[in-house]
């Protein structure tokens, strides 16, 4: 078979293989057609020598937010570069009605094609889309969702219709640019859940791959402990923010979300960026007060990597927080107990000028989320290498498991049939994170200054070069991924 492309001397790293594999890929259409010690190179276009560098599939970063602080045909193009520096070759992004992103209520049957003409022909990478049902129109709307754009995931801000996007607020109606009268609140999250149900046995072939995401916090509790920090001198900079969103309030979320999955028979649910030890005890506990609920577990790079102290600034404000170390340190060994299920960047840029207000010290003031995918396979080689995490099980917790979960079909495997999608890391290499070097449009990084001990050198989508030698090259081929993706 006349191949277009092989990557030679490659460790094949997967997410069913212990041990990392020398092994020559080869690669056609798109796809990778054949595994093996050795291929003659006579058969290829192209031959690219991987020097012995480990090859990972390339990662599924399964939460983003591309066009929440600027234009969705920006950040598309731009921060899909930033995508291919951290070997991230499918993006899926958080999307809703409201302020931000598009800046506009209504329906998704008229909201959604503006969201997929923003983004057509603009990507580096491939991408797909998550759906928020933020106003009973759109409960409505979700087998069409499913059935017309291929949207299979959905998600549950659980704060919003209590507490700001930013810190507190007492017009979230404005904010959400739901219909008068409705509320986003508990009963709504329920008929959500009985929403997604009622889908999933509509279409019983795809109900595996339909789930819901939460952003687990509870209003109440954020607001009142607000109140508490902001009349509290001794707290300031994340600290401060960590402790006006403390930690119950996730655990508390949590358990609510799980027993509305239980009343509503929903049994798909995403936990989403659990940032401490409660919330993990409570997603835990969770899980064995209901074994028939599937719960999946995720957390971000910037909660493993970062702290309140060692973040670089207020640009560390993020949603749930940065949590003083001990959390990190729980975090991570509920990872290396197989406990959590994927790892995401959670990546949001927001510049400068947008970020910080005024003064700019205030961390009530500043914008929540900060950009990341750039730094979320190096960083979890980096740090996960130093806690005896095993590169078999980054693979899964990068690629297999969040490709699984979301119905991407052709995604997350080195494995023949599967699409040529790769990232080559050197294990090897020491730099310094700098934002300066980052393909995104932030200007500010909480990881300025860490030092990393892994970098993606070379990142391939569908077998096209879209990061050579460290650097981004190729065009913007990237493409909608409507879902299930299927394999020919």
């Amino acid at each position: 078979m006349a191949l277009d492309l092989i990557i030679a001397n490659a460790l094949v790293v997967d997410h069913d293989r212990p041990e990392p594999e020398r092994l020559d890929i080869g690669v056609a259409d798109g796809r990778i057609v054949r595994l093996a010690p050795s291929i003659t190179a006579e058969d290829a276009a192209t031959v690219v020598d991987a020097a012995g560098r480990l090859a990972f599939p390339g990662v599924v970063d399964a939460h983003q937010h591309w066009g929440i602080y600027n234009p969705l045909s920006v950040d598309t193009e731009v921060e899909s570069r930033a995508c291919a520096q951290g070997g991230v070759t499918s993006a899926l992004n958080y999307m809703r009605t409201g302020q931000y992103y598009l800046n506009k209520g209504g329906p998704y049957a008229e909201f959604f094609p503006e969201v997929l003409a923003g983004s057509e022909g603009r990507a580096l990478v491939d991408y797909a889309f998550h759906l928020a049902p933020m106003m009973n129109e759109h409960i409505d709307e979700i087998p069409m969702l499913i059935e017309r754009f291929g949207v299979t995931s959905f998600k549950i801000f659980m704060f919003y219709g209590g507490h700001g996007l930013h810190g507190r607020s007492s017009d979230q109606s404005a904010f959400l640019m739901t219909p008068e009268g409705e509320r986003y609140d508990f009963a709504h999250f329920e008929f959500v859940m009985r929403g997604i149900q009622a889908a999933r046995e509509r279409f019983p072939d795809l109900a595996d791959e339909i789930s819901l995401g939460l952003h687990c916090e509870t209003a109440e509790i954020m607001t009142a402990y607000t109140k508490l920090v902001e009349a509290d001198s001794s707290l300031s900079g994340l600290a401060a923010y960590s402790a006006s969103r403390p930690p119950h309030s996730e655990g508390l979320a949590v358990s609510i979300a799980a027993y509305l999955a239980h009343e509503t028979g929903m049994p798909k649910i995403n936990l989403l960026h659990l940032s401490s030890a409660k919330a993990v005890d409570a997603a835990l506990r969770m899980a064995r007060a209901f074994p028939h609920i599937d719960f999946r577990r995720e957390v971000t790079i910037g909660h493993l990597l970062a702290d309140v102290d060692t973040a670089h600034g207020l640009g560390g404000k993020v949603n749930p927080p940065l949590r003083p170390r001990e959390d990190v340190e729980a975090l991570w060994r509920h990872l290396l107990d197989g406990e959590l299920d994927w790892v995401v960047s959670d990546h949001a840029c927001c510049r400068e000028e947008l970020k910080f207000g005024n003064p700019p010290e205030d961390v009530f003031l500043a914008k929540s989320g900060f950009g990341g995918a750039e730094y979320l396979l190096p960083g979890l080689v980096t740090e996960g290498g130093r806690r005896g995490l095993s590169y078999q099980r980054i693979a899964q917790l990068t690629s297999w498991n969040p490709a699984q979960r979301f119905g991407l079909r052709t995604k997350g495997a080195l494995q023949v049939g599967y699409d040529a999608d790769i990232a080559l890391v050197d294990p090897s290499v020491t730099w310094t994170v700098r934002a300066e070097d980052s393909e995104s449009a932030q200007e500010y990084t909480p990881f300025e200054g860490f030092e990393l001990t892994a970098a993606v050198t070379d990142t391939f989508l569908r077998g096209r070069r879209i990061l050579a030698d460290g650097k981004v090259t190729g065009e913007a081929e990237g493409v909608y991924l409507r879902r299930p993706t299927v394999r020919d």
